[in-house]
């Protein structure tokens, strides 16, 4: 009766297993993310907003603007208040927050 190297087998199992985790569809991430800049932020939340609250609507809000903390872009609307610039604005923008990392939409609102 032959003998059997154990050894072997562990190692052949162990490798095995670690090909099988390895997931071969993770694709490319890229170093800074997918969301790198505010210019990819601000269209992501465009690309959001409009079917959501209208092309008119969001246009009115432009500029969008997008400022970063940490692993979470914040985009938001500009609050129109015409001539007068007045402090008493009546209205509200909308704002989006989305991953940095791989561009979740964490939060969408519009404020009123």
């Amino acid at each position: 009766m032959k003998r059997i190297d154990w050894h072997w087998i562990t190692l052949a199992f162990a490798l095995t297993v670690s090909a099988a985790a390895a997931d071969p569809q993770a694709g490319y991430v890229p170093p800074k993310g997918f969301v790198p800049d505010a210019a990819t932020a601000t269209a992501i939340a465009r690309a959001v907003l409009i079917p959501i609250y209208g092309d008119t609507n969001i246009k009115r809000e432009e500029p969008l603007v997008a400022s970063r903390q940490g692993d979470v872009w914040t985009v938001v609307g500009t609050l129109h208040c015409g001539a007068a610039k007045s402090s008493n604005c009546v209205g509200g923008t909308a704002e989006v927050r989305l991953s940095a990392k791989d561009g979740r939409i964490l939060f969408v609102i519009h404020y009123q």
